[in-house]
């Protein structure tokens, strides 16, 4: 049995996490047509999974989009030459990318249209990393550790530099020290690419770790967040064992240990409570590092949509005409695991 047990606040469900679950389900509930979707909403396994139980449709080429179909862009952003292909064939296409990440995006293009060279710190074949690249594709170069600064030779032109937002600050922060030293008039951000969220969940871990053995991080192997957290955690020298379900923890021993769990940015918190639930510790803390109350709002056309088709919004808010109308301005108090319970 664990003997202590704490439950680490913040975790899971980031605010452009929130706005893209609860805008895909808003796509449910408005439109007859299948729904399509670029890429996967999120990172995370059981969501996607429960997207496809109502019959979302994820894509990964644009090619795939039939002419004149209902499409939403994945909260990982996407290149503006995709998303104009989109655009071009749907009849609807609604764009549900993480304001942080258009922050990235809108950067890069100020940056390329002032004649720098782009160095990208990101993870190769990533769904954000690919669609930020995207942006000025002929100005923009890839890179994944300090060694592959060494390699970018940009010595004859302006510089400046930008990051996937979902970074851990261990992988961040060497190659910056090193580019800044490559590069002594590199340009960066006015304000830091990584994401609040993702940084917020890895702090937290730092200042619980002295009171712990193992760290349960809750996520998908595919979320750069969850990952960024299970590398936190091995670099203070700690055990930490990314998890899904109630099934992985048949490998892991827990008995007479104390551990932490958490959850990446786009993991759903039902799991986190059922495991802690399972665990059954002897003592259940719960560790607030600090909270958050960042709010994104729906993507403006989808906003416009609902607006525009208040009959729909019956089939959400339906005790009386007046809520239905009215249901948008509830975004904000609407999460987005009650959005997935509704489905």
């Amino acid at each position: 049995m664990v003997n202590n047990l704490y439950v680490v606040t913040p975790r899971g469900f980031c605010a452009g996490v929130e706005m893209a679950i609860k805008a895909l389900t808003w796509m449910l509930k408005i439109y007859d047509e299948p729904v399509y979707c670029y890429h996967e909403i999120v990172h995370n396994d059981w969501i996607v999974q429960r997207f496809k139980d109502k019959n979302v449709i994820f894509i990964e080429d644009p090619k795939d989009l039939p002419k004149d179909s209902i499409v939403m862009l994945s909260a990982h952003g996407t290149a503006p030459m995709v998303e104009m292909e989109f655009k071009n064939t749907s009849m609807t296409s609604v764009n549900s990318v993480c304001p942080l990440v258009t922050k990235v995006h809108h950067e890069a293009k100020r940056f390329s249209e002032d004649g720098k060279k782009i160095i990208y710190v990101g993870h190769k074949n990533h769904d954000e990393a690919i669609g930020a690249l995207g942006v000025a594709p002929d100005n923009m170069i890839l890179v994944e550790s300090v060694e592959d600064i060494d390699q970018t030779n940009l010595h004859n032109d302006k510089v400046a530099l930008l990051a996937q937002t979902t970074l851990a600050m261990s992988e961040w922060e060497p190659i910056l020290n090193k580019a800044k030293s490559e590069y002594q008039n590199i340009e960066l951000p006015r304000k830091s690419d990584l994401c609040y969220a993702t940084t917020n969940r890895q702090k937290a871990l730092i200042n619980i770790s002295n009171k712990v053995d193992k760290v349960l991080v809750v996520g998908s192997s595919t979320s750069s967040n969850t990952n960024a957290l299970v590398t936190t955690i091995n670099n203070l020298g700690k055990e930490a064992h990314r998890i899904e379900t109630l099934d992985d923890l048949d490998n892991i021993s827990l008995d007479n240990v104390d551990v932490a769990i958490t959850a990446g940015a786009s993991a759903p918190d039902h799991i986190v409570k059922e495991i802690s639930e399972y665990l059954n510790p002897n003592n259940l803390e719960f560790f607030i590092d600090t909270t958050e109350e960042e709010y994104f709002p729906l993507p403006k056309e989808l906003r416009s949509n609902i607006t525009s088709l208040s009959k729909l919004l019956k089939n959400m808010f339906p005790t009386n005409s007046k809520e239905a109308v009215n249901g948008i301005s509830k975004d904000k108090s609407w999460s987005a695991t009650e959005a997935l319970s509704s489905l």
